[in-house]
């Protein structure tokens, strides 16, 4: 399949209170790969099935929360071809030089209507433990945690979550996969955006405030692993949100849970494949419950209220 324009998220940079509670809990709960160097402050990791050197920056702060959230792109011509639409848009972008600590190259940051910052690169540095490509076998490096395989998403949360979602479909050539709409006065209220044939890369949910974020999540092989990560969850007395379920929206199965700084994580399985020719998917604001929590048919009050 011919993929072109934006490729898949990248990465993202997390705020956390305590680096030390933050790194054990992302290396030795969640599984991540702890990525050697960065800068200081800062901590790098990856999952066991992606090349690139890092999909998770954790940056030690006084509040927990997102710093950014970078998509690869396929090629440096269409970095300068995204400035340039971006620029016609009348956003303003910026350009980061090559960060030889990140190992990324030149980066196109610009922050989106929801107040979101969000980079652009087509270049990173491959991890010297990347997947061997000649005979390979399924893992070189055993498995550990709740044995995440990549980064998958974040759940973004902010007021115009429509402008932003335009934004990324019009410039960017995101889709809507699906979304969750009062019908009666056409009001968005989740908007979930595939650049891939997942479900979704990136979800915009509205909320009272701009730059907040709701989850960020971890791909894992199957329902199974879902199951193993509610054990790790309870071994290790890591505060649960909801789960094991599966989502309505996506048909993803899911567990959610919070870092000690509060952010939350998800580990995702499944949901189904998403093409550019499908039609648009919409769940209505009175089956809210079933389209979030598809076995509970319902959604309690923290799911809705605690962002960081």
């Amino acid at each position: 399949m011919a993929m072109t324009g934006v490729l898949r998220p990248g990465y993202v940079q997390l705020r956390v209170m305590d680096l030390e509670a933050a790194r054990t809990h992302y290396r030795d709960h969640i599984g991540l790969q702890e990525v050697l160097g960065g800068p200081k402050g800062h901590a790098l990791f990856r999952c066991s099935d992606e090349f690139d050197h890092h999909s998770v920056v954790l940056r030690q702060a006084d509040s927990a929360g997102m710093d950014v959230m970078g998509f690869k792109v396929a090629s440096e011509a269409e970095l300068d071809a995204f400035d340039r639409a971006l620029s016609t848009r009348g956003v303003q972008t910026t350009w980061l030089p090559e960060d030889f600590e990140l190992t990324l190259g030149r980066r196109l940051r610009f922050v989106a209507p929801t107040g979101h910052t969000f980079d652009l690169y087509a270049q990173m540095q491959l991890s010297p433990d990347a997947p061997v490509i000649l005979n390979p076998d399924l893992w070189m490096v055993e498995p550990h945690g709740m044995r995440p395989q990549r980064f998958d998403h974040c759940a973004l949360m902010g007021k115009d979550v429509s402008a932003t979602a335009a934004l990324f479909v019009e410039v960017l050539g995101f889709a809507v996969a699906e979304e969750l709409i009062d019908p009666e006065s056409g009001f968005k209220i989740g908007i979930f955006l595939s650049c891939s044939t997942k479900a979704h890369d990136l979800a915009l949910l509205h909320f009272a405030e701009d730059d907040r974020i709701h989850h960020t999540s971890f791909n894992v092989e199957s329902w199974h692993d879902v199951g193993h990560a509610a054990d790790v969850i309870a071994r290790y007395k890591i505060p649960l949100d909801i789960g094991p379920t599966r989502h309505g929206i996506t048909r993803g199965q899911t567990i959610y849970f919070f870092d000690p700084s509060g952010n939350r994580n998800e580990i995702f399985s499944g949901g189904y494949s998403f093409y550019p020719d499908n039609p648009t998917r919409r769940w209505t604001v009175d089956k809210a419950g079933k389209a979030i929590f598809y076995y509970e048919q319902a959604v309690h009050d923290r799911f809705l209220a605690v962002a960081t």
